[in-house]
């Protein structure tokens, strides 16, 4: 058999054991399994489209949940979303702006270049005075908040420009040697900062092209000091969201590549993905693209618009950090979030549903209800909080080409070594005769004993699978004769 090797749209098709298709498959550390629907989160949903959210932890381990929408920041208390914008009003916003979240220490913040700087410890946010408005802030080692792409009065709209606060004092952004607050520009490559991420003890600040290693070097040294990474010129954050933490390093989704950064050198990634994701995700909106990290299944989430979209997240490319394998679940997302339950008992369940058919379709050992249990999270379509911990639904995966130029060979019966089998499952082959082209249609055949009975004849055959409900797969089995032989 052919251990399976996922989404390989850009290598040779007639590599055995890649997709070059898929719909709602991941990888997983060994295998593949279907992608999980989202199970809707014991909250409501919010009353606008979803611009950021976040869970921070507090000095005393306490969370917070926070999503915010073009006007409002919202915290989430129980089951409610609860109206933490300053003052009970409103925010500005604009039409792509999206919030950017840190904490420092029990301070929570949040940035989105249009507002002032917004800072909560409890109840509402209000006002940082004397703070840049930024679009991307981050908590840094040694006790500083750093603001990216900033606008503020002394040197207005600086896309290059970076602040960082006191130390130890998120209120004062005053320059001073003493306090250690300053500011500069990030000029060493050309365009503005898109991203900004701590790593260990330094900051990273992305553009398009052109990676910088922040450090922390003392206030005689003007506190900060700045490199262009050596290398970094073909690597960039395509945008504010297009950058996670994975543990150690950072995952990057560029405008042409993906990439790994451990603070020496960037590493791409992207070879079988990388021209895939060029021709099918909007150029128009590709700035948008959000990178997440769930470290339970240790799976990046790369959620894109796709070429039709308006400008909606419809698509998913996921990559696994362990098997450096590719899938895709087709979800639409506002954001993102590693979700932290608060864990529910036998008689709490009635907050969920007041049936037993009415609860979400969640396995009773999931993280999803188990107190502190973590589990990656999304806003979908209707702005609603869901957990991927769902049954899947639809799914399928199409093979590479599998044969020979000089041969014309008979296909009768596939297998797929299955360690969870799905609800259904259905197999479509198609054939031809050379390499470049056109496939035509073979037979479909319903799994059955474990397999395919696909009868078909050509010099190349390419099959797909459509499958129904929960499954996991490692291989698969093409056995080929010469026609005409037995």
């Amino acid at each position: 058999m052919d251990k399976l090797l996922g989404f390989a749209p850009d290598v040779d098709p007639v590599t055995p054991g890649i997709f070059t298709d898929c719909s709602n498959i991941i990888p997983l550390e060994t295998s593949f399994v279907g992608a999980p629907t989202g199970a809707a989160a014991n909250a409501p949903a919010l009353a606008a489209a979803c611009r950021g959210a976040v869970i921070v932890t507090k000095l005393d381990e306490t969370r917070r949940i926070f999503a915010g929408t073009q006007t409002k920041l919202y915290e989430l208390l129980g089951t409610v979303w609860t109206d933490r914008s300053a003052g009970g009003g409103s925010y500005t916003g604009s039409v792509d702006s999206r919030w950017s979240f840190c904490q420092f220490g029990d301070t929570s913040i949040a940035s989105n270049l249009v507002d002032n700087m917004q800072s909560s410890t409890t109840g509402a946010f209000a006002a940082l005075a004397g703070a840049p408005k930024a679009k991307i802030v981050v908590s840094a080692s040694n006790n500083f908040v750093i603001a990216f792409n900033t606008n503020e009065g002394t040197f207005g709209v600086a896309p290059d420009r970076w602040w960082c606060c006191a130390q130890s004092d998120q209120t004062n952004w005053t320059p001073s040697v003493a306090t250690g607050a300053t500011t500069g520009r990030l000029v060493a490559a050309p365009g503005g900062i898109q991203a900004g991420l701590q790593l260990g003890d330094y900051v990273i600040a992305y553009k398009t092209r052109g990676v910088f290693l922040g450090q922390f070097v003392g206030s005689q040294s003007g506190t900060w000091g700045w490199s262009l990474v050596p290398g970094s010129n073909d690597c960039g954050a395509v945008g504010q969201e297009a950058v996670c933490d994975i543990g150690g390093a950072h995952f990057i989704v560029g405008d042409d590549d993906f990439w790994i950064f451990d603070g020496t050198r960037p590493v791409s990634i992207g070879d079988e993905v990388r021209n895939w994701f060029r021709r099918n995700s909007s150029q128009t909106y590709r700035f948008r693209a959000r990178a997440t990290f769930d470290r339970q299944r240790q799976c990046v989430w790369v959620a894109f618009a796709s070429q039709g979209s308006t400008g909606a997240l419809d698509r998913m490319l996921v990559w696994n950090l362990k098997s450096k394998r590719w899938g895709i679940a087709d979800r639409v997302s506002e954001a993102a979030l590693t979700f932290t339950a608060p864990g529910v008992t036998i008689d709490g369940l009635n907050a969920y549903s007041s049936t037993i058919d009415g609860l979400p379709a969640v396995p009773f050992d999931s993280q999803y209800w188990l107190s502190g249990g973590r589990a990656f999270a999304y806003f979908d379509a209707n702005h609603q909080l869901v957990v991927a911990n769902g049954v899947c639904g639809a799914s399928s995966f199409t093979t590479g080409d599998y044969g020979d130029d000089g041969l014309v060979t008979l296909l009768e019966r596939v297998h797929i070594r299955f360690s969870q089998r799905p609800t259904s499952a259905a197999a479509a082959g198609f054939f031809k005769f050379e390499e470049g082209a056109t496939l035509q249609a073979g037979p479909t055949e319903q799994m059955y004993d474990g397999g395919f009975d696909v009868w078909q004849s050509g010099r190349f055959h390419r099959l797909r699978f459509d499958f129904m409900g929960d499954h996991r797969e490692t291989a698969i089995k093409v056995p080929l004769r010469p026609d005409g032989m037995r």
